[in-house]
């Protein structure tokens, strides 16, 4: 696989840290972006040391149209342009659909929703310049069966996300077939997502458990996909399966037990 050059939101931990390390292995360039410097600039190191061609890394708030612009133009400046952008900032809740505030769900829809659009237009701005591309938008199964109750206004949230990128997709098909599309829709990932939730408990636990997926495998999914570009891919296995049970009978699913998640354990990323 020829090294490409990757632009990475949310880089400095989770899904983000372990992409740029997996990434790096690969030989890519890679630009990481993210609010806290310091646990930024480690991941880029740790990428280097991991194999990456080059990393250069860019502090920004994505919520941000002109911080997105700000990388976009760094990469741009650092490595004369870009082949991947990778839309992974996002952020959970942990609330009730009767509890929400109208803050709650600007809150999640600029975190999950707007950072992604204004990445989504940057980088296909510059890839229908260049000819070429592959935006990447890491979403969640829960955009497509929102069966965790706390999650409300984050799976609300990641199914707009969805339905974006799926009118991106298409459209930019239509104008050059040589820009790909991504939907990533991992489940339960064991990082630190539940504890980073708003209104998150202050006991909210790491993931565990054999329905949960480690980082490592999920940035296997989307290099796989980097490699080899697809529409959309769910990185747990099980996941495609339980959302054809979904999608036959939303009613069967919801009340005769056909969710395995139980209320209390439904959360995802």
């Amino acid at each position: 696989m020829a090294n490409k050059t990757i632009v990475i939101t949310g880089a400095s931990a989770g899904i983000g840290a372990e992409l740029a390390r997996r990434l790096g292995r690969d030989g890519h360039q890679l630009v990481l972006a993210a609010r806290r410097p310091a646990e930024l600039d480690q991941v880029a190191e740790e990428a280097l040391r991991a194999g990456a061609a080059g990393t250069f890394a860019v502090r920004a708030d994505v919520t941000r149209r002109v911080d997105v612009e700000a990388v976009r133009n760094a990469a741009i400046e650092r490595f004369g342009g870009f082949d991947v952008w990778i839309n992974n900032a996002g952020r959970g809740i942990t609330k009730s659909v009767l509890d929400l505030t109208g803050d709650d769900i600007d809150e999640m829809m600029t975190v999950n929703v707007k950072s992604a659009l204004y990445g989504m237009q940057v980088a296909a701005e510059h890839f229908l310049e260049r000819g070429h591309g592959h935006v990447i938008n890491i979403s969640s199964f829960l955009g497509r069966v929102p069966m965790a109750l706390p999650r409300s206004a984050y799976n609300a949230a990641k199914a707009a996300l969805n339905a974006l990128t799926a009118n991106l997709r298409v459209e930019l098909r239509a104008r050059n077939p040589n820009i790909h599309v991504t939907l990533v829709m991992p489940g339960m990932v064991a990082t630190e997502f539940a504890r980073n939730a708003l209104n998150a408990p202050a006991d909210a636990p790491v993931y565990a458990g054999s329905h949960v997926q480690t980082v490592e495998q999920v940035a296997d999914i989307v290099a796989g996909a980097i490699e080899k570009p697809v529409a959309e891919v769910y990185t747990n296995p099980s996941s495609a399966e339980m959302a054809r049970r979904y999608f036959d009978d939303v009613e069967a699913f919801e009340t005769t037990g056909a969710n395995p998640w139980a209320p209390q354990r439904a959360a995802a990323r």
